[in-house]
């Protein structure tokens, strides 16, 4: 199969916290067989929560060589299996705490409880800690290859100011798409190296955003960061929770990354999962949940659960149709292996070295059943390597 330099090749991670770990191994092996990393095989890098937290680590410039990647996929699984744990201490007390917390939001309204219960969220201090390592002050400009990070900003008040050609500084103030100015809106924080429809990258820290990215609802409070319009200079604040609000791969694809390609490319798109956890419901289980049992963890949260997998559901097919063959798919279920005493956990927060051990058992099997898919795609992403002209790092400059 051949690829050029009108072949881009784009990398979706999905989120899913610890979970993350799967797409670390699945991209290690990649690494392994090829002998490359993934940022000089792959054009643009996707994805939301865990999976840009992956996605911003394998394009960090490395301090001695600015045109080298500093991680590789080897290193983000290291990463998960030392941090997880401190990431997502183990709490029995969480699930009490969020309880009390809304019981008395809804009830008593008791101010003091509001610090004491600290509504159910783990500390994120640690993870900012972590971010910080891997990333240090980089922003989002400094990445090595074309990053795509998905937040929801929940703050409304933020509108999107236009300007145009002629206005002065007593031109009454308006904005773009005022019908969904008043809430919330998906947010694309991206370095663009595409040259079509380019814009310029806003001045944002790497940890600021992949924060918010990764504030998963329930789990993560909020995230509050700036963001600098590149051109005009202005800052915008935004309160970002979880990115896989909106995002998946045909969200992705026709939302982010579709206008920046020019007519005829070909898209090679590879989506490394973290596990399906969508599931079906009986019609008498559903209709006996009631108001609260839709959103019930104890009933796996099945409202949730479905407004997260219906969006991709209602595009997958036509996606599928779209890219054909060059659409390559590295997942499977969770679902299917409930009960089973090695199961993955499908919650996003159990760093335990037993489910470690099954995440990595899970990305092996994933592998030998698409062994031949698996390999198709390293010979693609060596391919899309070797016939583009490759920017020459530090050291083989210094040797001329």
């Amino acid at each position: 199969m051949n690829t050029n330099q009108n072949t881009v090749v784009v990398l979706f991670n999905y989120g899913g916290g610890m979970r993350g770990l799967i797409p670390a191994h699945l991209m290690s092996k990649i690494e392994e067989v090829t002998g490359l990393p993934m940022a000089d095989m792959v054009d643009i890098f996707a994805g939301p929560s865990t999976g840009a937290i992956l996605n911003a680590a394998l394009n960090i410039p490395h301090d001695d060589d600015p045109l080298r990647p500093k991680w590789r996929a080897r290193h983000m699984v290291k990463f998960y299996e030392r941090e997880g744990i401190k990431i997502f201490p183990r709490d029995r007390f969480r699930d009490f705490r969020a309880f009390v917390h809304d019981f008395n939001n809804r009830t008593m309204k008791i101010g003091q409880l509001q610090g004491l219960m600290r509504k159910g969220h783990y500390d994120p201090s640690y993870l900012s800690y972590c971010l910080r390592g891997l990333y240090g002050k980089r922003t989002l400009s400094e990445t090595l290859k074309s990053l795509i990070i998905p937040v929801y900003n929940i703050d409304g008040e933020q509108l999107d100011l236009v300007e145009e050609a002629g206005e002065t500084d007593n031109t009454p103030v308006h904005t773009k798409n005022n019908f969904i100015d008043g809430g919330g809106h998906a947010v694309w924080l991206k370095n663009i190296q595409q040259r079509r429809n380019q814009r310029k990258t806003p001045d944002v820290e790497l940890h600021d955003a992949i924060l918010a990215s990764a504030a998963a609802p329930t789990y993560f409070p909020c995230h509050h960061f700036k963001a600098t319009n590149a051109v005009s200079g202005k800052t915008v604040e935004y309160s970002g929770i979880d990115g896989s609000i909106f995002d998946n791969p045909c969200v992705s694809y026709h939302g982010a990354i579709r206008q920046h390609l020019d007519a005829g490319t070909r898209v090679i798109m590879i989506l490394l999962g973290t596990g399906y956890t969508h599931r079906s419901f009986k019609k008498e289980d559903w209709n006996s949940y009631g108001g609260l049992g839709v959103v019930d963890p104890v009933n796996d949260l099945p409202l949730i659960n479905i407004l997260f997998h219906a969006p991709e559901s209602a595009l997958i097919e036509s996606f599928r149709q779209e890219l054909g063959d060059d659409l390559f798919v590295f997942n499977k279920s969770l679902v299917a292996d409930i009960g089973k005493p090695d199961a993955v956990n499908m919650a996003i927060d159990d760093a335990g070295s037993e489910n470690l051990k099954r995440m990595s058992h899970f990305s092996e099997a994933i592998l030998e059943e698409q062994s031949q898919e698996f390999d198709r795609l390293c010979h693609i992403l060596v391919r899309n390597r070797d016939t583009k002209p490759q920017k020459r790092g530090f050291w083989s400059r210094l040797l001329d």
